[in-house]
């Protein structure tokens, strides 16, 4: 299935990974009855759907602790985002860019 995620596609998820925990994205959207890839599932969740993600602007602390790491790293967005707790690799990426 292609486009937009569904209210009811979003409670599906949550709720599968509540009662089962996160495991391999393949088995787990088949598991789940959703029709959904794997990695969608995965990335939906991840940057999403993940109860501790944190959303909207990025502070001034974590601004300058991000100039700081990519000083330190480069582009490991990755990396740089575990020291950002809730913030994703995709989104301090998109902030620097």
């Amino acid at each position: 299935k292609r486009g937009a995620w569904t209210l009811e596609e979003d409670l599906i998820l949550i709720n599968y990974i509540a009662n089962h925990g996160e495991g391999v994205w393949n088995s787990l959207a088949k598991s789940a009855g959703l029709k959904r890839t794997g990695k969608s599932c995965r990335l939906r969740w991840l940057n999403y759907l993940r109860p501790d993600v944190r959303r909207g602007n990025i502070t001034d602390e974590e601004q300058q602790l991000i100039m700081e790491l990519h000083a330190k790293w480069g582009n490991r967005w990755s990396k740089i985002a575990k020291h950002l707790p809730g913030r994703t690799d995709n989104e301090i990426k998109n902030d620097w860019h």
